[in-house]
């Protein structure tokens, strides 16, 4: 390595690239991005959970309608009442969707929506026996699918408390059945169902809430793996990617960009004058402005960029399937940004950054790529500091030669 810079990559304490996590995304994604992700709530996974609920609620309905389909084909029920049923269903869920979506809706916590869909889910069920005692026959076990439903978030005495509201509506339908009808032989069918219900349900949810327990405590394990997991891409002091995880990535992009041609570009970004920043703000300053630093560079980078931490006061930036250009105009922007950046404290002088950024070439090592990045962050300080420096490579015959073009402050 030229002025006597130790290699990164040969030294016995770099950590082993074929160690290291190979799996990497965008370290900028979303702004500046925090040591630790949110896991539950926001982002891809709650819209992934919110689909598969509106899937399984979707389906139950869909299930529901298709036994309903079952008794008109074998005309225990009228058509027409398969038709009305079907639209009802339909505005419902649209009512429904159209509920989620508003600012009332969004304020309404997940439990309390998913008991509204069970409870609507049952209020129907039960309207509909008092239409056509027949359909009681449904009743029993979409009212176990119903709780299903909403096992695993709504509390078990919410459930129980909607248990009993179900048994008194159904304990009305029965007595509108008796006083319209005077049907002896209904009733007790009625009575035989709604006993069959009240001694079952409540047992069901009492055993299914071991089971909600048991996916919470799952659940929560399942957190806290993938927090150990992304805390251990993440340097501890800076909270961008650290050391291990960059080199990893450096190296399947390589592997990549062998594969399918696709170019590739690295940075090496070093902070000017560090120790003398060390020094008049001591070591805990400096951690500072190390933090300060990583986030501005965060927020200059592009979606699918890889910033972390190399070590010390030296970052790397990894730009996949990226030319040179984009690659030095991201690189000038960072380097603008910190310049640019009101610094606190007591600092004598700007804090300033040199960024030494290249261009892979298909079929060199990853040593030979990153020392290029080097050499030119290098020169930069060597410069003058305070600049970004390209070392772009030129195939000439069978050799690699460097051109460096500098782009000063």
């Amino acid at each position: 390595m030229l002025f006597g810079r130790k290699n990164p990559f040969s030294s016995t304490d770099a950590f082993p690239l074929s160690d290291a996590v190979l799996e990497f995304d965008d370290s900028s994604s979303g702004g500046v991005r925090r040591a630790r992700r949110t896991l539950d709530g926001f982002g891809v996974r709650a819209q992934l959970n919110a689909r598969h609920q509106w899937a399984a609620a979707i389906s139950a309905v869909l299930l529901f309608g298709l036994a309903l389909a079952a008794f008109v084909a074998l005309e225990v029920v009228d058509s027409a009442l398969w038709v009305w049923t079907a639209a009802t269903a339909v505005l419902g869920v649209f009512a429904f969707w159209m509920l989620t979506r508003s600012d009332a809706g969004k304020k309404l916590r997940h439990r309390h929506l998913q008991l509204c869909v069970v409870g609507l889910f049952l209020g129907a069920m039960l309207v509909l026996v008092y239409v056509v005692p027949v359909t009681q026959i449904l009743l029993a076990p979409f009212a176990f699918v119903a709780l299903s439903y909403g096992v695993f978030a709504v509390p078990r005495r919410m459930l129980l408390a909607l248990c009993a509201l179900a048994f008194v509506a159904y304990g009305l339908v029965i007595w509108l059945h008796h006083y319209q009808r005077q049907d002896d032989a209904l009733l007790r069918l009625e009575l035989l169902h709604w006993i069959a219900l009240a001694l079952s349900l409540p047992v069901f949810v009492a055993w299914m809430g071991k089971v909600q327990r048991l996916y919470r405590s799952l659940d929560q394990a399942s957190r806290k793996i993938k927090n150990i997991q992304e805390d251990a891409k993440r340097d501890t002091l800076v909270g961008c990617f650290n050391r291990r995880y960059v080199l990893a990535a450096l190296e399947e992009q390589k592997q990549l960009a062998d594969e399918t041609g696709i170019p590739l570009c690295l940075a090496v970004l070093d902070i000017d004058h560090f120790k003398r920043i060390n020094d008049e703000l001591g070591h805990l300053g400096g951690d500072e402005v190390l933090r300060t630093f990583s986030r501005i560079a965060q927020q200059g980078v592009r979606g699918g960029d890889v910033f972390g931490r190399y070590g010390g006061e030296e970052f790397l930036l990894i730009f996949p399937a990226t030319s040179l250009l984009p690659a030095l105009n991201t690189c000038e922007r960072i380097r603008a940004h910190v310049e640019s950046h009101a610094w606190n404290g007591l600092l004598r002088a700007r804090v300033t950054v040199s960024i030494g950024v290249t261009q892979y070439v298909m079929g060199e090592s990853v040593l030979e790529f990153f020392s290029r990045a080097d050499t030119a962050m290098y020169m930069a300080k060597e410069g003058g500091r305070n600049q970004v420096v390209v070392e772009e490579p030129v195939l000439r015959g069978d050799s690699l030669v460097s051109d460096s073009a500098a782009d000063s402050a």
